[in-house]
């Protein structure tokens, strides 16, 4: 039996492109599908748009997560095992992985004849957004023998939204995430690792569903259909790319200039959002303090009682790789506890 991508009974999380709903587009990080369905078949056509990297795409079958590797380019379908439960009752999860280092376009579902679809799990009532890097993308996180450590060669395999810190962060406190995370991104065009050689910043990705030239047109993002309760901005470390130049001149015109442009990014997502809570943060990545100290004055200087600047216990110096499973999850305890202490009321 042939169920299409927009039938009633999966439930969709992320900023997914859903300009065709027979055919929406996986961009973002941590995006999934999710449905509960009986019988003992299960296969998942796709098609995969690469940029590069080997592509992966998760998936958790009754509590079992799994990945597979994806062909890089064209149409495919991924046989998925399903064993018997107790209750003949199948929960299945189909994430993203990665990052726009791929596109991952949905084309239906098969199941056994004869089997029935349940009531999706339930949308959480507390929502989250994340303006990110690689870390937040989870980028690098399955390294687990390289914790504290410069990364491993790798070639995607160790990418795992599941086990970034935003993610995390978003199970611990029970809530949906939009996980706006890119691999090598800065704040500013030009700067940074992403998008080479001209390199493309948050600012000119924050407010799109697509984004990635190498994978065709960029689409705008329309904020009405996911408003958050908590926003993380945590961007300010690929920024030293290719010039350190807050490290070495932070009085300077370059470090004001981005100090500029930082204010207008935080204040851009105030006017999207009108009374969310913003946090303003890095992570434990290293990188000069003085990027700390340009967003700690930002956010004095916007002066605004829902805009916090936070900072990890070690912030800045705790690995000079990217974070792994073990330090995402030390991560995402400092984040949810700080999350907590401004009280219930950040979530009405």
């Amino acid at each position: 039996m042939r169920i299409d991508p927009d039938y009633g009974k999966l439930r969709y999380s992320g900023r997914i492109d859903f300009t065709d709903k027979k055919a929406p587009v996986m961009v973002f990080p941590c995006s999934y599908i999710a449905f509960r369905f009986t019988g003992n078949r299960l296969r998942v056509m796709v098609e995969n748009k690469h940029a590069y990297w080997e592509n992966y795409i998760g998936y958790i079958l009754d509590g079992v997560q799994h990945s597979v590797h994806l062909e890089k380019q064209g149409k495919q379908t991924l046989n998925i095992e399903v064993g018997s439960t107790a209750n003949g009752v199948h929960e299945f999860m189909l994430f993203k992985r990665m990052d726009a280092c791929h596109h991952l376009v949905i084309l239906g579902f098969e199941v056994a004849d004869g089997a029935e679809f349940l009531d999706p799990p339930s949308a959480k009532d507390r929502r989250i957004e994340v303006y990110g890097d690689s870390v937040s993308a989870g980028e690098v996180s399955e390294a687990v023998d390289y914790v504290g450590k410069e990364d491993p060669e790798h070639n995607g395999e160790y990418s795992n939204s599941w086990y970034s810190y935003a993610w995390m962060t978003a199970r611990r406190l029970g809530a949906e995430l939009h996980d706006i995370a890119q691999g090598g991104i800065a704040l500013l065009d030009h700067t940074g690792w992403f998008a080479a050689p001209e390199y493309i910043g948050m600012e000119q990705v924050y407010d799109k569903i697509t984004y990635n030239p190498e994978l065709g047109d960029c689409r705008l993002w329309d904020f009405s259909a996911y408003t958050p309760h908590v926003v993380v901005i945590a961007i300010g470390q690929n920024d030293n790319h290719p010039d350190d130049y807050m490290a070495f001149d932070p009085g300077g015109a370059r470090a004001q200039y981005w100090k500029n442009h930082y204010e207008q990014f935080v204040r851009a997502i105030r006017e999207k959002y009108k009374n969310t809570t913003i946090i303003l943060a890095t992570t434990i990545l290293q990188h000069d303090a003085h990027w700390d100290e340009a967003i700690d004055e930002v956010c004095k200087k916007i002066d605004d009682p829902k805009v916090h600047h936070f900072l990890y216990s070690n912030n800045g110096r705790g690995t000079p790789g990217h974070i792994r499973i073990p330090e995402a999850e030390q991560m995402a305890q400092e984040l949810s506890d700080f999350i907590e202490s401004l009280g219930e009321d950040i979530w009405e």
